[in-house]
């Protein structure tokens, strides 16, 4: 039997993990661009990593068209960003894992402004040892290097954490980071070559939860 190393570290995705969002993520986008063309399905959440300003200009035939586009997206999560809530669950999960010592963060494509908020208006700012988000560097997932710059903050390994995702962007930036990478389905079939990276599948963010705190018992 191999041993596993002991988990120091969990680091969450956002939406579509902590955060039950996606629903309204996608009537935003579609709100958005909707006078400019643009089309955006559930299924594109699973490969587009970054914030809506590095999203926007390949979902927009004209670039002059992005800002305007970026103003519709914020007014609507203005309007209905109440609507957001985390997941059964959620709040659960990280109470168990802070009382057991473990350090925790945010891996997110959201941009930072509504990112704060929304962890700030859910309780779960507290929680977190630190955050990174989509318009924090140059690059989002799955490019690894948000999870290697919260691995150097936290002062852990990737061999003893645990990164929870959704998409084919978070299991390929995981792996990428050579971090354990739990894939929440979320109804969707992955591609099976994504898939077979992640180190389980879980079907909703509650087994996510349920993995995690039996991992982490020892």
């Amino acid at each position: 039997m191999i041993e596993e190393n002991p988990v120091r570290a969990v680091v969450f995705d956002l939406d579509g993990t902590l955060l039950d969002s996606l629903p309204l993520v996608l009537r935003a986008f579609t709100h958005a661009l909707a006078p400019f063309g643009g089309r955006p399905t559930l299924e594109m959440f699973a490969t587009l990593g970054g914030p809506p300003e590095k999203i926007f200009p390949s979902l927009i035939a004209d670039a002059a068209d992005v800002p305007a586009a970026l103003r519709r997206l914020a007014e609507f999560h203005r309007e209905h960003g109440h609507q957001i809530v985390p997941y059964a669950g959620a709040m659960a999960v990280l109470v168990a894992l802070r009382a057991r010592g473990l350090r925790l963060a945010i891996w997110t494509g959201r941009d930072r402004a509504t990112a704060e908020e929304l962890l700030g208006t859910h309780g779960m700012a507290a929680f977190m040892d630190t955050v990174v988000c989509g318009d924090d560097l140059h690059s989002h997932k799955p490019d690894p290097a948000g999870l290697n710059e919260i691995l150097r903050r936290l002062g852990v390994a990737a061999s003893e954490t645990i990164y929870v995702g959704d998409a084919d962007v978070d299991v390929l930036g995981g792996t990428a980071a050579r971090v354990d990478t739990i894939l929440i389905r979320n109804a969707r079939v992955p591609e099976p070559g994504v898939a077979a990276l992640a180190r389980c599948s879980a079907a909703t963010p509650d087994d996510a939860f349920d993995w995690l705190v039996r991992r982490t018992a020892r």
